[in-house]
């Protein structure tokens, strides 16, 4: 029920009003029935304005993080996700990706939504990043089809490190569903799920303009924090 409140009457309002989100592309959403969307992560707020603007109720696999802030921002912000429908997830650890795959595969087996964000966490610099194979695993797995999504202007208007967004317009292009039935059963293979993983990003990048790096965002973070060279830029596909 709070879900609903959050998203008509406090939040959903709020957001149109200081985004104006364009929407582009929105009946390649099924109407009903199990599917991923996946996009890209730019900003803080991608979290709310995706859910603000399709019609159906969608669950993202958000950072334990998120949950267990200290401190008002961080009951405030726990608050707003567990409202939101967002389900923790623990990145640490070797059965951090078999907990996600579990979590998302409950809600598709339910019928409905789930959002993913195959970069695995925020572009820091809001280019495109090399997918995780976990969104692959859980379309073959669950035989769903994967809608892409761009988000456009959220990292101009919360950056990174950004509490406040700027109220400037953005864009949220969805595009056609991606169907992977052909690798119906090949889960478990390797080079599967990575050519599907990249036809996910290719579809995310075509949707979003965005210059494209083929290296996973968080080993880039952690080179950047270190002081070493930058990150390698290279075509998709």
């Amino acid at each position: 029920m709070f879900y609903y409140v959050l998203k008509y009457v406090l939040l959903g309002p709020l957001l149109r009003l200081v985004f104006r989100p364009r929407i582009e592309g929105l009946e390649q959403v099924p109407a009903s029935g199990p599917a991923i969307i996946a996009g890209n992560h730019l900003s803080f707020s991608d979290h709310f304005l995706m859910p603000a603007v399709l019609k159906r109720r969608i669950t993202f696999l958000a950072k334990a993080e998120y949950f267990t802030g200290p401190g008002l921002k961080g009951r405030l912000t726990a608050f707003f996700f567990r409202g939101a429908g967002q389900i923790p997830v623990d990145r640490s650890g070797k059965e951090a990706g078999r907990a996600a795959i579990r979590e998302g595969l409950g809600v598709l087996r339910r019928g409905e939504l789930l959002g993913i964000y195959p970069e695995g966490t925020r572009s820091h610099d809001g280019r495109l990043y090399k997918g995780k194979v976990g969104v692959a695993v859980l379309a073959l797995t669950a035989g769903v089809p994967v809608v892409p999504c761009a988000m456009i202007g959220t990292f101009e208007a919360q950056p990174p490190g950004r509490v406040v967004p700027r109220i400037r317009p953005v864009t949220i292009r969805f595009g056609e569903p991606l169907d992977f039935s052909r690798y119906a059963g090949m889960e478990r293979e390797k080079a599967v799920l990575r050519a599907v993983t990249d036809e996910i990003v290719y579809a995310i990048l075509t949707l979003s303009g965005q210059e494209y790096v083929d290296e996973y965002a968080a080993v880039v973070k952690e080179r950047q924090a270190a002081g070493e060279r930058g990150p390698r830029r290279a075509p998709l596909g």
